[in-house]
């Protein structure tokens, strides 16, 4: 059987891709224009470049045609084996994150918080085990590294830790020690463990333009559900949820177990 005559043309669009001829960033020309340059149909030309979206050769940008994508380095988060006695952080969060990005020779820098009071709903209800409707604290942060987006911070705490003394939660900018370290020090409230759950969504309208993400939906995002949980009178009480999102074309995790290496982990192939 024949090879479809928009896989041919596929084919030759990635050539030109894999050989750089067509440079990362650069923009394919118009439908029209591949349409006369090969000679077929408008909707041949379609499902060609649909081929290569979906091979994440190209990116489509809302109103300025379709480009050629860019790679993204990949950067590892490790989850596991970082735990900080002193914050209370794991891996991908607070002074470890800090710490793992130093390592690999790479920059951060993260912005003010934006402080703010809402209802609790969805996994902030249900991870914090309080009835939909009460009242939180968020504390949200951007996160970038070597100046490009890098994941979306934000931590949920209930408001009845303002109300028996953390008032510091509702201060617009950073708590120097750590909330975590404020908080054991304050009302004497100390991280006994964590949870994590890592989940795969679609990416939202806020997160396409922060990590400017194709704007189709084909790169998803990762969110990492951190609860921590302090000592209760029956056992460990979460007092505070971490939601990190990260894209999922630039990011790997790593979860040790038992003795490995202590170097680092390279990226993986994908």
């Amino acid at each position: 059987m024949p090879e479809p005559t928009y896989r041919r043309i596929a084919d030759d669009l990635r050539q030109r891709i894999e050989s750089g001829v067509l440079a990362p960033g650069s923009k394919l020309p118009t439908e029209l224009a591949l349409r006369d340059a090969y000679g077929v149909s408008r909707s041949t030309i379609r499902d060609a470049l649909k081929w290569l979206l979906n091979r994440r050769l190209v990116e489509t940008r809302h109103g300025q045609g379709t480009f050629v994508a860019s790679k993204n380095e990949p950067f590892i988060t490790t989850l596991s084996g970082d735990w900080q006695p002193k914050t209370g952080h794991g891996g991908g969060e607070g002074q470890a994150a800090r710490e793992e990005v130093r390592a690999r020779n790479r920059t951060a820098r993260t912005s003010a918080p934006t402080v703010g009071i809402q209802l609790a709903s969805g996994n902030v209800a249900t991870q914090l085990r309080i009835p939909a409707g009460t009242n939180v604290v968020s504390r949200h942060q951007e996160h970038y590294l070597d100046g490009k987006p890098w994941s979306l911070q934000t931590s949920y705490f209930p408001m009845r830790l303002v109300e028996v003394g953390g008032l510091r939660l509702l201060d617009a900018a950073d708590i120097p020690e750590g909330v975590l370290t404020y908080l054991e020090q304050a009302l004497h409230i100390e991280q006994v463990g964590y949870r994590d759950q890592i989940l795969v969504r679609p990416p939202r309208e806020n997160e396409v333009r922060f990590f400017r993400l194709p704007d189709d939906g084909r790169t998803p995002v990762a969110v990492l559900l951190r609860t921590g949980f302090t000592s209760g009178p029956d056992g460990p009480v979460p007092y505070r949820l971490t939601e990190t999102i990260f894209p999922a074309d630039r990011t790997q995790f790593v979860i040790n177990e038992g003795r490995v290496p202590d170097r680092l982990a390279a990226a993986a192939e994908t």
